[in-house]
Order: structure tokens, then C-alpha cells, then sequence
């Protein structure tokens, strides 16, 4: 029996078709668990949107749930998530429990990956987004412009001047992903800092603000390295490895859901390509900084991109 096919005949309803010589059709449902942070919470809206506007599906967002969680949800033996959002360089480094060095010379990153977590979990990657949420190195433009900072080498001459500054988690070295950690980069690198921050993560932003450090990790697409208004400097020896965000879908999901949808991966592919870089950050921007609704920022982007849901965007009365 399906698991994601729900009955909607009820032992009461099915008697009652007796007599009446009426039945129901079955229920389709997709299962999804919101992101913890704005670009996954966006993505799992637009998927909500595409697939609920051009099938006879229902989605249904649950409670957040970080994206190890989600994978495991996705991939145990009795499923509660059905699709998530999520990207090649950490499904490689979190998932798979492997590094950049295991890609073969030659091959992409993503290519790899999407081989790599069908083989050993049964995930279908579909085609890439198109963003590339990967870690980076900002500084305040006022200090880029003090030092002459463009690039992450830029910093080895006047790292001893500066402070580095990040979440807890960046200066951990656990499993496989702490190769993209703190004590790698800086060895990589060659940068020696005055001395180290660790901050709550919620905090990050508002002490590189107020200057309690000037040099700190953040991700590309985060609408809020605009608001603080931080430069990015370029991974010029590029240590860290790239995040193409990608849907990661359960194995049997389109098998399950053919009678009802059997383009449901083509629909779910319609997203692939659409985005870039800057084009998340303004929706991170939005929804973070602006305080717009996800759900308000994910159907104008899906109007702009010609995939409108059945429901207008309103006008912006601001």
C-alpha cells in the first residue's frame, strides 16, 4: 500500500456508499517540513505553490526542522517528509560523509553527488536551482576600503590587526564537513588573526555592526550581509566548495503520486535554473530585513518567472 496515499473513504463513508452508490476519491498529499532559515522556508513555498496550482495534490508544510533532520525523515523506512531543499556540498559533506578531495578529478561537484546519494539513500537531485549558497568571507565595506580588501588573500598581510569573528559552529572540527571549518581555512590560508569571536548565530550580524570583530563567515545569498553592509571577499584559492542548492526528492514519490500527477517532475523541475545569487538575496532581503511575508515573496517570484500560482500577487501598498 502507498504510504502517501491516503484514503479518504472513512469506515462510515464507505457504508454509507452503499446505499447511496457514492464514493470518494483517494487523497494525495505532499509532505514537507519548514526551513529554519528564509532561502529553504522560500523554496518549500514555492514548491507548495507550483504543485498545489497545476495538480490535484495537497502540501503540507510541518513545523521547522533543520536539514540533517529532514534528510533522515526523508530517507527512513516509514517517511514524514517527502521533498526538501538542500545543496551538493552538503549533501557530500553532511550525508555522504565525504570531502571535496573524494570528487573525481574531472567531475562536477554536483554530478557526483546526485549519483553518490541515489546509490547509497535512494534521493533523487533534481537539476540545479541555480544558486550557490557556499560559505564566504565578509568584512565591513569600511574596513575593505581601510585594508584594500577584494579578495580572501588580501587579508594574510593585516590579518594580525583584525579580529575573526562567527557562530559556535564555525570554529567546530567535527566529521567531515569541519574541513570547511575555521582551523582548515585559516591553515589553508595562512592567516593568523589577533584573535577569535564566537557568537550565538543570532547574534553574528548585530556584533559585526556594533565592531566587536571585523572579519566573519557568512553564506553568499543572506539578504542580511546587504543590511549590514558587508563585503564579500573572493575565495581567490577557492578552499570552499561549492552549494548548489537542488529539490531532493524520497525515491518512489513520483511512482506514488502518477495517477494524479504524472509530470509531478516536471512541474517540480520548473524551478530549476530560475535562480541566482542575487536574485535570492533579494528575496532573503525581503522577507528578513524588509519583513515580507514568504509566502508573499515566493509568489511574486514564481509571477515574475512566468510560473504565477493561481493567486495573484497584490500590489505592494507600501
Amino acid at each position: 500500500m502507498l504510504k502517501r496515499i491516503l484514503s479518504a473513504l472513512t469506515a462510515s463513508a464507505l457504508a454509507a456508499s452503499l446505499f447511496t452508490g457514492c464514493s470518494s476519491s483517494p487523497k494525495y498529499e505532499i509532505e514537507l517540513y519548514d526551513g529554519n532559515y528564509s532561502e529553504i522556508q522560500l523554496v518549500h513555498k514555492m514548491v507548495e505553490l507550483l504543485v498545489e496550482d497545476r495538480t490535484d495534490i495537497e502540501v503540507t508544510i510541518k513545523d521547522q526542522m533543520s536539514s540533517v533532520l529532514m534528510f533522515r525523515e526523508l530517507t527512513r523506512e516509514d517517511p514524514s517528509c517527502d521533498i526538501f531543499c538542500s545543496y551538493d556540498g552538503s549533501v557530500l559533506t553532511t550525508h555522504l560523509k565525504q570531502g571535496p578531495p573524494d570528487v573525481p578529478e574531472g567531475v562536477e561537484l554536483f554530478d557526483y553527488v546526485s549519483e553518490q546519494v541515489y546509490d547509497k539513500h535512494g534521493v533523487i537531485m533534481l537539476d540545479p536551482l541555480g544558486i550557490n549558497n557556499t560559505y564566504c568571507i565578509a568584512v565591513p565595506e569600511s574596513v575593505a576600503e581601510e585594508y584594500n580588501l577584494e579578495t580572501i588573500s588580501d587579508l594574510v598581510p593585516v590579518a594580525g590587526e583584525l579580529t575573526f569573528g562567527a557562530e559556535h559552529e564555525f570554529f567546530a572540527a567535527e566529521g567531515t564537513a569541519g574541513t570547511m571549518k575555521f582551523g582548515p581555512f585559516t591553515e589553508f590560508y595562512g592567516l593568523k588573526f589577533k584573535e577569535t569571536f564566537p557568537v550565538d548565530i543570532s547574534l553574528k550580524y548585530t556584533a559585526i555592526e556594533n565592531g566587536n570583530f571585523q572579519v566573519t563567515e557568512v553564506y553568499t545569498t543572506d539578504g542580511l550581509n546587504r543590511k549590514a553592509q558587508l563585503k564579500v571577499l573572493e575565495d581567490d584559492r577557492n578552499f570552499f566548495p561549492e552549494y548548489n542548492g537542488s529539490l531532493l526528492v524520497r525515491e518512489g514519490l513520483f511512482e506514488e503520486m502518477a495517477d494524479v500527477a504524472p509530470d509531478l517532475r516536471e512541474i517540480l523541475g520548473l524551478l530549476s535554473g530560475t535562480m541566482d545569487n542575487e536574485k535570492m538575496t533579494d528575496m532573503t532581503y525581503a522577507v528578513d530585513v524588509e519583513g515580507r511575508t514568504v509566502d508573499e515573496v515566493a509568489r511574486e517570484f514564481l509571477v515574475e518567472n512566468g510560473l504565477g500560482a493561481h493567486d495573484t500577487v497584490e500590489p505592494d501598498g507600501s
